[in-house]
């Protein structure tokens, strides 16, 4: 099965948790850019508020598609350690890419959040969203450092996934939906009809529909 696009993948998976709709402790959390769009639908169908976390791979170098590991905010930081020793990266290298991608991820998180504090997570249902896992290794960044703020639950939903990645995952959270895992699988791209990139202006303009819908529920400082 093909994904229209990102809009369509978020109304299935909104389907799918429809058991979370109309609860007050539920959170919806982006993983951006691409996880926006999916996650948007999501929360409007559950009548939840939307937020982002932020997080970003670490490619290889010359090879950026390829995730040596990621890095979330709260200074988290996952690596794939078969990638990192196949490709015998040394540790100033890794070093060196994950500065730079720190830089794009505090920019990201001026840019989409502004002068809005993040929400607070301790003893809420966080339905993270992004669209879709080939590592996974952004999406481990993420749940790590969620962890840390002590949610009531965590729950991963993504439209596509790898079958080895998604039942990787299965152990580290409360509840995974991967709607579908095909085999073999090759890239997320593959799986949707229109997969263009998500810019920052579709991002930002997602999230204040989102917070105008939610202008209190959203925001609550930690």
């Amino acid at each position: 099965m093909l994904f229209k696009d990102r809009t369509a993948a978020g109304q299935f998976l909104g389907s799918a948790l429809s058991a979370y709709a109309n609860n007050p402790d539920v959170l919806v959390l982006a993983l951006p850019r691409g996880g926006v769009p999916v996650a948007f639908e999501i929360a409007q169908m559950l009548n939840a508020p939307l937020d982002v976390f932020m997080v970003r791979k670490l490619g290889v170098p010359g090879q950026k598609e390829l995730a040596m590991g990621a890095i979330a905010s709260g200074d988290t930081q996952v690596l794939n350690e078969d990638i990192v020793r196949d490709f015998s990266l040394s540790q100033v290298v890794i070093n060196q890419v994950a500065a730079k991608e720190k830089q794009e991820l505090e920019r990201r998180e001026r840019l989409y959040r502004g002068n809005r504090p993040f929400p607070t997570l301790n003893k809420r249902t966080v339905i993270l969203v992004d669209d879709g896992l080939a590592t996974g290794a952004t999406m481990q960044a993420a749940i790590l450092s969620l962890q840390k703020h002590q949610p009531a639950k965590i729950v991963v939903a993504v439209p596509v996934a790898a079958p080895q990645t998604c039942e990787e995952l299965k152990a580290k959270v409360d509840e995974i939906i991967c709607a579908k895992t095909p085999s073999p699988f090759y890239s997320v791209g593959l799986w949707y009809n229109k997969f263009p990139q998500t810019t920052d202006e579709e991002v930002c303009h997602l999230l204040k529909i989102a917070a105008n819908r939610y202008p209190q529920s959203a925001v609550i400082p930690s």
